[in-house]
């Protein structure tokens, strides 16, 4: 088995404006626009494209993004269920002084049969790729007319059935059930503030990180991911705790942890067929950085990646730029 697929509940139009400087309650005119077919599942998958590892993303789309999946180096990757109605539209604002604000779009509720059409989607490619992992990221919609958030649930079940491993990467009360089912999620990727809120701790220190990473690995999900930020990133499994942090020059953070959770699955697969779990966070690191230093959502290309910092049992002291509350 080899291959990757990807879940995007949630999808998205990305919007990203560059302004040389963004004043509140004025009219700005931006410097350039671009707008992108985007969603956590699909940003992860067109990072995953660039390695030789065979990915597919499976999205439900309205009209207007079904336009821009048009493009040819969309077409090939998409399994998409046509929603009848419209996609959700997410701004970014570059400011060149003050950094990257987003505004998003609430998920767009979908339709129960429309949801049982992306579960049998992600079935079939998992079937088709002959998939080893399942990728479901971001917002968890609710489903059309009432009865709560879709039931991912049954996604994350039928993917065992078909022997593919589950990687969740959402947040709320959506990450709270994910952490409820670790008999069917074997990868959990929070970043600082939603560890902080999954497991009710005070995270600023590295330490705080890799004990609240600990609980979870120690309830039973195989491999904890959290993404840092600014901080690097780290990994607690079976085979340990490491953290890596590569540099990087800030210019939109909007897509970063997408990128790494790529780099995270794509470095994993060592060449004896084992988990390199070293190698992951190493690329996790390297892939999050380039895309932090790129003005798009989506990492376009790996040229320019930084080689991590690896360290395994970093020091537990050492203090977080960017700290978690619950």
């Amino acid at each position: 088995m080899s291959g990757i697929v990807t879940v995007t509940p949630a999808a998205a139009i990305d919007q990203t404006y560059r302004v040389a400087a963004l004043r509140i309650g004025d009219v700005n005119r931006a410097d350039g626009v671009s707008t992108e077919l985007s969603g956590k599942g699909v940003n992860v998958a067109r990072a995953i494209a660039l390695s030789d590892v065979a990915v597919r993303a499976v999205v439900p789309l309205g009209e207007d993004g079904g336009l821009l999946a048009r493009e040819p180096a969309l077409a090939e990757l998409l399994s998409i269920v046509e929603t009848g109605g419209r996609t959700r539209v997410n701004t970014t604002i570059l400011d060149a002084v003050t950094g990257t604000t987003k505004v998003n779009e609430p998920a767009i509720p979908l339709s129960l049969s429309v949801w049982e059409q992306v579960v049998q989607a992600a079935s079939d490619d998992i079937e088709r790729l002959g998939a080893d992992w399942l990728v479901v990221s971001g917002t968890i919609p609710d489903v059309a007319g009432g009865g709560g958030p879709v039931d991912i649930v049954e996604l994350l079940r039928r993917a065992g059935e078909h022997g593919a491993r589950v990687a969740v990467d959402t947040a709320g009360a959506a990450l709270r059930l994910a952490a409820r089912h670790l008999d069917l999620v074997h990868l959990l990727k929070p970043n600082v503030h939603e560890l902080a809120e999954l497991t009710g701790r005070e995270l600023r220190t590295v330490g705080d990180v890799a004990h609240a990473a600990g609980e979870l690995h120690e309830a039973g999900c195989d491999l904890v991911y959290v993404s840092m930020g600014a901080d690097g990133a780290l990994v607690r499994s079976v085979d340990g705790l490491w953290h890596a942090r590569a540099r990087a020059t800030p210019v939109n953070t909007a897509g970063a942890g997408d990128a790494s959770l790529a780099g995270f699955l794509v470095g994993l697969r060592g060449a004896d067929g084992r988990d390199d779990v070293a190698a992951a966070i190493s690329a996790a690191a390297s892939w999050g950085a380039l895309a932090v230093s790129s003005a798009t959502t989506i990492l376009e290309s790996l040229d320019g990646a930084q080689e991590a910092i690896l360290v395994r049992d970093p020091d537990p002291s050492t203090s977080l730029s960017e700290p978690g509350s619950p």
